[in-house]
């Protein structure tokens, strides 16, 4: 209905978050008083589900362990026109949400990423902060461009991001794929700086650095698996081609100077190897027809949705 507001709702995915989900909740309640917030439990094994229920927050439960799982549920079930999205434990600062769905709605923009600055000593460990300048310029050199801070979790989507967003992922790797989402669809994005603050006493970290490390490096293969088959799989069919090259020079040196190929291992090796080079070059080129298709597929679905506007 032109006129009307757009209606924000405050997503807050929560594991064992009771020291920080009551302040987190007041915070957002504070900043955006007319949002809807709602708290999803991941099998908390604290008091989590009544803190956030006495600070007012709308309490659901997601049994499917992982990040991924709730950010899944959270997006199917809730209806909204502007979705900020934070973690309950405190260490994004709520104050920013109005700036950030500001910018969203005066750009018309589909995501608005809260890049950290980190002033307290304990916001950020170093093995974090180095990880994740790694994987950003992962990202930007294998997809051509990136964002800031790739794993921020301090993001305000609009509708048409939440409704078109297949999401896959079952853990942390869950901002890995929401960036590669939006980078693949060219949507129109924005980032704003905002505080990230240590967490409160009583609060623990869930975060493996070498084991979500490693999983999210996976993630990003997989995604340019997925997204750039005839860059991929071009890769591996011009590695083999070269080796072939390599190991079939002695042969043709042999053969021109004595007209024999007394190494028939290696001539099948090598034979071999071309082939699987060309079944790989064949194979990118055919999943890339395929991977053209679904991403159109995407971004009808996508466009069918209203764009986000101040005034609905």
């Amino acid at each position: 209905m032109v006129g009307q507001q757009p209606r924000i709702a405050v997503l807050l995915p929560c594991f064992d978050e009771e020291a920080a989900i009551a302040a987190t909740v007041a915070g957002f309640r504070a900043a955006l008083p007319d949002a809807a917030i709602y708290v999803y439990d991941n099998n908390s094994r604290d008091g989590t589900r009544e803190a956030a229920a006495s600070a007012g927050a709308v309490v659901r439960t997601e049994t499917q362990q992982g990040k991924g799982h709730v950010v899944r549920r959270m997006f199917a079930d809730i209806d909204a026109d502007i979705y900020v999205m934070a973690d309950g434990d405190l260490t994004y600062d709520p104050k920013a949400a109005p700036a950030m769905v500001d910018l969203l709605l005066a750009d018309q923009l589909d995501m608005v990423v809260g890049t950290r600055r980190h002033e307290a000593k304990g916001a950020y460990r170093g093995g974090h902060v180095l990880g994740n300048r790694l994987f950003t310029g992962l990202l930007s050199g294998l997809f051509g461009r990136s964002f800031s801070d790739i794993f921020s979790g301090y993001r305000i989507f609009s509708r048409r991001f939440v409704k078109s967003f297949p999401v896959l992922s079952s853990g942390f790797e869950i901002e890995t794929e929401i960036s590669v989402h939006a980078l693949e669809l060219r949507m129109p994005v924005g980032e704003i700086e905002t505080a990230y603050a240590a967490r409160p006493e009583g609060s623990e970290s869930k975060l493996s650095t070498f084991g979500d490390g490693w999983r999210i490096l996976k993630t990003i293969v997989t995604l340019y698996r997925i997204e750039r088959p005839v860059l991929f799989y071009g890769s591996i069919g011009a590695l083999l081609l070269a080796l072939a090259i390599v190991l079939s020079v002695p042969l043709v040196v042999t053969y021109l100077n004595t007209g024999l190929v007394p190494r028939f291992p290696t001539a099948i090796l090598v034979t071999g190897m071309v082939v699987v080079a060309v079944l790989c070059f064949f194979a990118g080129l055919i999943l890339d027809t395929v991977t053209r298709g679904r991403r159109e597929v995407r971004r009808l679905a996508y466009l069918a949705l209203p764009a986000v506007s101040a005034d609905l």
